[in-house]
């Protein structure tokens, strides 16, 4: 298990009694999220063969909450921070992003206790509106890394799976929040205990959680051909300024004639028109997600000119990038404008 700046919280609960924790589940979270959350807790107890933990599901307000899929799952009661003992996760997703002051004021009481507070992909942007990551290192799902780093000057943003800072911790996604909780159970219970809940899920923990998200899951790819899976590497990381064919085949030491035989030969498409695929999509969720206009989202992800970005939008999604910000639902707004990614530099490399 990856070593962290891990620190045990404030237990209210007596010596040697189970671990109690509280799961705030907001609307249109993640099943998969919430799943990584708990059922490492459950196999826990089962492979230890004694009760480790207790945890209870719970709402604002105690209505049941329903998932991004649909489903409605039960909780045992309304979140009340007086209530909580030995710590806290938050689970949610994007429409969670704007939470109002009673929410915040209850999270910070349990701040003061003294308890660890964790942020489950979008839950870190509740703890950060929260103010409860100032002064910290934090992570989120990596497709809000730049509006999240924007919002939050005062904290730490890193691209990492997951964070655990002293008595706040955050994690990207599902896969991540099963890693930060294997981390918990290894500090708390030993690396044996870890590593057998991670055997029953048939789970191999070969990423650090100072590994970055990926945009693209690359998963056998990087082992049947790790050139190739070199170049998406570099891809991912320069969407605003694209890198040449070119330069982009000579970096994984290959000729460009190879680079776009094995493009074609293994995704099907060529290496320029794979680039451009992976720009427009995360043009696409800018428009959606963000209060930029048009020209400042052509410009962030490399386009010449509003009419050029607008030209390959439609010809990828069948629409017009004016469109797609009205089917985005108007949840930008959610949001504060920033600056787009492309003019902020490169301080966050």
């Amino acid at each position: 298990m990856p070593a962290a700046p891990y620190s045990v919280s404030r237990r209210t609960s007596l010596p040697g009694a189970p671990s109690c924790l509280d799961v705030l589940v907001l609307h249109q979270f993640s099943m998969m999220s919430l799943a990584a959350t708990i059922e490492p807790l459950r196999a826990a107890n089962r492979v230890s063969g004694q009760e480790l933990y207790r945890w209870r599901l719970v709402s604002l307000g105690g209505d049941l909450p329903a998932s991004s899929s649909g489903v409605t799952v039960g909780v045992a009661g309304a979140f009340a921070p007086a209530e909580v003992r030995d710590g806290l996760f938050v689970v949610a997703a994007f429409d969670a992003l704007a939470i109002g002051r009673s929410l915040a004021s209850d999270l910070r009481a349990v701040a003061r206790r003294g308890l660890s507070i964790a942020g489950i992909e979008a839950g870190a942007w509740v703890l950060g509106r929260a103010g409860l990551l100032d002064g910290y290192r934090a992570t989120t799902h990596w497709e809000d890394l730049e509006e999240f780093a924007a919002t939050f000057p005062k904290v730490e943003v890193v691209s990492d799976r997951f964070v655990m800072d002293r008595t706040r911790w955050t994690a990207g996604g599902a896969a991540p929040a099963l890693d930060m909780m294997l981390a918990m159970i290894s500090a708390e219970h030993g690396l044996p205990l870890a590593l057998n809940v991670a055997s029953i899920f048939i789970y191999e923990q070969a990423q650090a959680s100072s590994a970055p998200q990926p945009i693209v899951s690359l998963g056998r790819l990087a082992a049947a051909d790790p050139a190739l899976a070199s170049v998406i590497g570099v891809m991912q990381r320069n969407l605003e300024e694209p890198v040449p064919v070119p330069r982009l085949a000579a970096g994984a030491g290959l000729l460009t004639r190879t680079l776009q035989t094995r493009f074609r030969a293994q995704l099907g498409m060529s290496p320029h028109a794979y680039y451009l695929d992976l720009r427009l999509a995360a043009a696409k969720r800018m428009l959606q997600h963000s209060g930029h206009n048009v020209a400042e989202v052509a410009s962030a992800y490399g386009f010449g000119s509003a009419s050029a970005f607008a030209r390959a939008f439609r010809a990828r999604f069948g629409m017009s990038p004016v469109e797609a910000r009205e089917q985005g639902g108007g949840s930008w707004a959610l949001r504060p404008a920033t600056v787009p990614p492309a003019s902020r530099g490169s301080d966050r490399e």
